[in-house]
């Protein structure tokens, strides 16, 4: 789905610098009062394929009083299911790349979900926050550092207009996760001294090549293998254990970054651009090192697990603590993935609206920050990273689905060049080398 949000991307990252600043005010926008607990809130979806429709299910779950109204997606066969099972009105319903602008100029949404391939959650969140929406988005929220800038930036701004921000990264609502970490940050383990956390699986889903669809409307429909529009697997899917690693240091963000990674299993064209393995260090405040595995090949071991070790026992983060002060959770813990949006929807009724976009995007940069390491090969510090990186993956302004958009080339370690960044590779074992270009 393409751009438009009345600043043009240049623009704001050129005056925003991860400020609130470059957002403009949306004018005349009532502010709904919640009266009542059961005040119905009315959403819009953006994006209605596989998640976007699980995640509207578990909206309307989740809360007494909440109702589907609106639907957006570039494909009319993405949003027919969807329009049927909710029985949204015709002109509720919004078809192309620009459909979001649509849906988000309904002065009847509340609440809006963001679903459609994370390379556009930068643009579209953007425009639900001007637009005086509260959100429900999926992760990750972005694919780049700039997308990283407008995303922490809409998040501020939702803050100043008190709208709702929570993001799809469920563990966070999840009792298990929540009453493990409060031990963990209460100091039942003592102090962290190294952690590690995995997502190895097999494969997921490929979309074919249609005769006669542009470049565009192809890489949509298969958007997991080209980095634009996922940010890779290690973005899409295993930032769900990064914001758990993120979590037990407190939601500091790691200091260092080193990564490995390749594409040996899928290297087919379906499979576009995107690695099939990573592995990073991560070292976090302390100089604790952190492990990161991430892999998406057949026939594997699979292994989706966290883990933190501290100085008087251990937690698999997810029910259980060993050591000194032995835990294991036994209450109840409902579906995450509807209490997200029950938290969510809480809040707004509450006046008291959550936001989470400030942390989410902080835990897809450790994520983009991994894939930078591994596709260049430098080891870099986040601070560095921050200040001086420029990679701008953000869709284009008017970008069509009939427009031509040529794969760019799988990342080759050695040629690769990271947009900004001139770094040294340190190694306390060799010399120092001279600097590459990035």
């Amino acid at each position: 789905m393409a751009r438009k949000t009345g600043l043009s991307r240049r623009e704001f990252l050129r005056n925003s610098a991860v400020t609130a600043g470059g957002i403009t005010l949306a004018s005349g926008i009532p502010m709904r009062v919640w009266a009542a607990e059961n005040a119905t809130i009315r959403v819009g979806v953006i994006g209605c394929g596989g998640r976007g429709s699980g995640a509207a299910q578990n909206c309307v779950d989740s809360s007494q009083g909440v109702s589907i109204v609106a639907l957006a997606d570039a494909f009319q066969d993405r949003l027919n299911g969807l329009k049927d099972k909710f029985k949204v009105p015709d002109n509720h319903c919004f078809v192309g790349m620009d459909a979001y602008k649509q849906l988000l100029a309904l002065p009847d949404v509340d609440l809006v979900i963001l679903a459609t391939p994370p390379g556009f959650r930068p643009i579209h969140f953007t425009a639900a926050i001007n637009a005086g929406k509260n959100v429900f988005m999926e992760k990750p929220v972005a694919v780049c550092p700039a997308g990283i800038k407008m995303v922490i930036a809409a998040g501020e701004m939702a803050a100043q207009k008190k709208l709702a921000v929570v993001a799809g990264t469920q563990r966070r609502h999840q009792n298990v996760y929540v009453e493990t970490m409060k031990r963990i940050q209460d100091g039942a383990i003592g102090d962290i001294v190294s952690a590690q956390c995995y997502w190895n699986q097999g494969g997921l889903w490929v979309k074919n090549r249609e005769p006669n669809q542009s470049d565009v409307e192809y890489q949509i429909r298969n958007w997991l293998y080209f980095s634009w529009l996922s940010g890779d697997h290690i973005c899409e899917q295993h930032v769900h254990n990064l914001d758990v690693m993120k979590w037990a240091f407190k939601d500091a963000l790691p200091e260092t970054v080193h990564s490995i990674g390749g594409r040996q299993f899928r290297t087919g064209p379906e499979y576009g651009n995107i690695f099939d393995h990573f592995g990073t260090e991560f070292t976090f405040p302390g100089k604790v090192q952190t492990i990161s595995m991430c892999r998406q090949i057949e026939g594997a071991a699979s292994n989706v697990s966290e883990r933190v070790v501290g100085t008087k026992g251990w937690s698999n983060c997810a029910g259980m603590i060993a050591g000194e002060k032995a835990w294991k959770f036994e209450g109840q813990s409902p579906d995450p993935y509807v209490q997200e949006h029950a938290d969510l929807i809480a809040s707004i009724r509450a006046g008291t609206p959550l936001n989470e976009a400030k942390r989410i995007a902080e835990s897809t940069l450790c994520a983009i920050m991994a894939r930078e390491s591994a596709y260049s090969g430098m080891q870099f510090n986040v601070s560095a990273f921050l200040a001086k990186c420029t990679l701008d993956m953000l869709p284009k302004e008017g970008l069509k689905l009939s427009d031509s958009n040529p794969v760019q080339p799988v990342p080759v370690l050695g040629k690769y060049q990271l947009a900004g960044l001139q770094t040294e590779s340190k190694s306390e074992a060799k010399p120092k080398q001279k600097g590459r270009k990035g």
